[in-house]
């Protein structure tokens, strides 16, 4: 199902919801340009990919390891200046000790626009014994508006959303491989995520089965006041809507949490057990 595309002045945000072709990166991507193709006939100013969604998010995998100078990415850049739309996209980068788990948002133009790598590793299926962190937020801008990444895990922790905010972002963008047993909790977090912080938060997530888990998609966006914009089936399918900074300025103008938050709040001996 595709959800049409709005005339307007915000930014149109598509999400690639797809399944991938297990370790093989170039069956997927010709694929995935049939989901850029869309996008961009629609008047899309960014389409996003899952986590890792060229090969499948595998948490112990090492092949396909590549640097961003690599083939992914070089033909990532290739297709957002053919489609004349910037792309959000994941992989497994090199990097010393270990490779980490990123993600990379490119121009219509074809540059890199920002680099987030996975902040909490999985360690529930080992991912922390295979990559290695990364350790800092990439907030970024395009269209009019400041967009942040995180990655799939990285919903559960509600400090990297924080930083986020503090940096000014008006939107989080999350590819993801998160799992159909636990797809009530993707919709929770998604949703709290966006109305702690008064952000637009956007899931994009995997569907179909592979050797590591089975996903039944559920791709959503959540406005500043945690409403849901769209939430998809298990199908693929590339599900657009719009997102305004005009909007999320109005939510916090009209409820200023930002400003009341306390940082500093320290446990006083008299509750401390």
């Amino acid at each position: 199902m595709v959800f049409p595309c709005i005339s307007s002045t915000g930014m149109i945000l598509c999400c690639a919801q797809i399944e991938s072709s297990w370790e093989d990166p170039e069956a997927t991507l010709a694929r995935a340009e049939r989901c850029i193709g869309r996008a961009s006939r629609n008047g899309g100013d960014l389409v996003c990919f899952p986590e890792q969604f060229a090969t499948g998010w595998d948490p112990s995998s090492l092949r396909h390891v590549q640097g961003l100078d690599g083939p992914l990415v070089g033909h990532l850049q290739s297709l957002a200046e053919e489609y004349s739309i910037a792309i959000l996209g994941s992989l497994r980068k090199y990097s010393v000790p270990r490779p980490e788990n990123t993600c990379i948002a490119i121009s219509p133009q074809g540059k890199i626009l920002a680099e987030y790598s996975k902040c909490h590793l999985f360690s529930p299926a080992g991912e922390d014994r295979v990559y290695q962190r990364g350790n800092a937020i990439a907030p970024f801008t395009l269209a009019g508006m400041t967009l942040g990444i995180a990655i799939c895990y990285d919903l559960r922790f509600a400090s990297i959303f924080a930083l986020y905010a503090d940096a000014g972002v008006d939107a989080v963008l999350v590819p993801a491989a998160w799992p159909a047993s636990r797809l009530s909790h993707w919709e929770l977090f998604i949703r709290a995520r966006a109305v702690e912080y008064q952000v637009y938060v956007a899931g994009i997530n995997t569907t179909g089965v592979t050797p590591v888990d089975t996903y039944n998609g559920g791709t959503m966006v959540a406005d500043p006041t945690g409403a849901p914009l769209f939430i998809a089936g298990a199908g693929e399918g590339v599900y657009s809507c719009e997102m305004s900074r005009e909007f999320v300025e109005r939510v916090r103008s009209a409820l200023p949490v930002k400003k009341d938050r306390h940082p500093d709040i320290i446990q006083s001996d008299k509750t401390r057990p």
